[in-house]
C-alpha cells in the first residue's frame, strides 16, 4: 500500500510518501511558511536523491496540500503518476483524548471528535484538523485515517494517569496525564526488539524521545506503563524551550510578581523556558554543546540539569517496570548526540547499564544500534514515526486493528 502521511502544523506541513511493502519512502518533503509569503516547498526523492526547492504564494493548508499533490505526481519531480496509485492518507493528530485510544477511519464524525479536543492541544489539533479538511476535499476517493500520538498511552493503569486533584475534575474537565510520542514510543518498541531479537512482549524498556521536545516511557509487556509528558507536552524532560516539571506554585509566584497574565505564563513556560531559558542562549542542542566546549557555564548548566533529569526518569521508570531489558534514544537529539546519551546514562551502572563509549560514538548520522557493555541493551533508534502512521493507516484501512 502506497500512503501520503501528513503532519501538519501551524504554518507547515511534512509530509511522506511511504510503501508499506517496503516500509521505504519514496518521497519525503515538506510545505515552510505558509501563509507568510514566499512559502518554501521542497522535497527529495529517495530512489535517485533528486531533490526539489521551490517558492510559491501558499495561502493555507487547503494550498499547501494541493502543491504537495502537484508535486508527488509531477513526471519530473514525483514518484507516482497519478491519484490512483495513492492507497490511502494517513495523517498524525497530536491529542485524541480519552474518546480516540486507536487509529481512526476519518469521517465528519471523527473530525468532529478532533475538534472536541482543541482545548485539550490548542496549539497543535486544530491545524492536524486542518491539513485533514484540505487533505479530504482535494482526496475524496480514498481513505483517511487519522493516528493520534496519545493512542500509545491508552493502556496507562490509574495510578499512572490520574493527578491527586479533586476527582470531580477530571470527571468533569478530564484532567489527566495522556503522554505524547506515543507513535514515536511505539516504533522504538518494534524496533528495539527487532535489534535485539526479542518478543516485544518480553522486554522492559525506557524510550527516550529527545528531541526539540522530549519525553520518557515506560514500556512493558509492549504496553506503556508510564511517560512523562501528562496532560499537554509540557510536562516532564527539560525541553528545547520548554520547562518541564516544575512546581506548580512558582508559576503562581511568579505570575503575582512579574504580573503576567495566563496568556504571558504560558509563553514563558512553553517557549522561554527549558535549555533556551537556563541558558540565555538557544533551546538548540547543537548551539549549547558548541557554547560550553567553548567555556559557557549557562551552556554547561543547562546539560547539566537536562541529563540529570532524564537520568531521575531512567531510574524511577526501573523501579516501576521492575528492572530493565534496554533503554533506547530516538528524536534528533536522541540519534545524533553520542555526548548526552553517555551522560545520560553515567553513574547508572548499578542498573545495568554501562555504555561503550567507542560504540556510542560511531552511532551518530542516521547509524542506530546497540552501545552497552553491560547487560541492559543500549540502543540508537532511528525516528520512525512516519513509517508507524503509514503501517498503522494500512492496518487501519485493512481492517486488522
Amino acid at each position: 500500500m502506497r500512503v501520503l502521511v501528513l503532519n501538519s502544523g501551524s504554518s507547515s506541513v511534512k509530509y511522506q510518501v511511504v510503501d508499506t511493502g517496503t516500509e521505504a519512502p519514496l518521497l519525503v518533503g515538506q510545505v515552510e511558511r505558509i501563509g507568510a509569503g514566499g512559502a518554501i516547498l521542497t522535497q527529495t526523492r529517495t530512489s535517485d536523491h533528486r531533490r526539489t526547492r521551490s517558492s510559491a504564494e501558499i495561502l493555507d493548508h487547503r494550498d499547501a496540500v494541493q502543491a504537495i499533490l502537484d508535486l508527488i505526481w509531477d513526471p519530473e519531480e514525483g514518484a507516482l503518476a497519478d491519484a490512483s496509485e495513492l492507497d490511502a492518507v494517513g495523517h498524525r493528530v497530536v491529542h485524541g483524548g480519552e474518546a480516540f485510544t486507536e487509529p481512526q477511519v476519518i469521517d465528519d464524525a471523527v473530525e468532529e471528535g478532533i475538534r472536541d479536543c482543541f482545548d485539550l492541544a490548542p496549539l497543535h489539533n486544530p491545524h492536524n484538523l486542518l491539513g485533514i479538511r484540505a487533505a479530504r476535499d482535494r482526496l475524496p476517493e480514498i481513505p483517511h485515517v487519522a493516528v493520534f500520538d496519545t493512542s500509545f498511552h491508552a493502556s496507562l493503569p490509574p495510578e499512572a494517569y490520574h493527578y491527586a486533584l479533586p476527582y470531580v475534575l477530571y470527571r468533569r474537565h478530564r484532567i489527566r496525564r495522556y503522554g505524547f510520542h506515543g507513535t514515536s514510543h511505539r516504533y522504538v518498541l518494534r524496533r528495539t526488539a527487532e535489534l535485539l531479537e526479542r518478543d516485544p512482549a518480553s522486554l522492559r524498556i525506557v524510550s527516550l524521545h529527545l528531541g526539540n521536545g522530549a519525553s520518557a516511557c515506560a514500556i512493558r509487556n509492549g504496553r506503556s506503563v508510564d511517560t512523562s509528558m501528562g496532560f499537554t507536552p509540557l510536562e516532564g524532560l527539560v525541553m528545547g524551550t520548554r520547562s518541564g516539571d516544575l512546581d506548580p506554585a512558582v508559576i503562581l509566584h511568579i505570575m503575582a510578581r512579574e504580573e503576567l497574565s495566563l496568556s504571558d505564563a504560558g509563553s514563558l513556560l512553553n517557549k522561554h523556558s527549558g535549555l533556551r531559558g537556563i541558558s540565555g542562549i538557544s533551546g538548540d542542542m547543537r548551539d549549547l554543546l558548541e557554547e560550553e566546549a567553548a567555556g559557557a557555564e549557562r551552556a554547561a548548566l543547562a546539560l547539566e540539569i537536562y541529563t540529570y533529569r532524564i537520568r531521575k526518569y531512567v531510574g524511577a521508570y526501573a523501579a516501576i517496570l521492575g528492572g530493565l531489558d534496554a533503554v533506547a534514544f530516538t528524536g534528533g537529539v536522541g540519534e545524533n548526540a553520542a555526548g548526552i546519551r553517555s551522560r545520560t546514562l553515567e553513574g547508572l551502572g548499578f542498573l545495568g547499564l554501562d555504555v561503550n563509549d567507542a560504540h556510542n560514538g560511531e552511532l551518530v548520522g542516521g547509524r542506530e544500534g546497540t552501545f552497552h557493555s553491560g547487560p541492559v541493551a543500549c540502543l540508537v533508534i532511528r525516528n520512525g514515526e512516519e513509517l508507524t502512521i503509514a503501517r498503522e493507516t494500512e492496518e487501519t484501512v485493512r481492517g486488522k486493528r
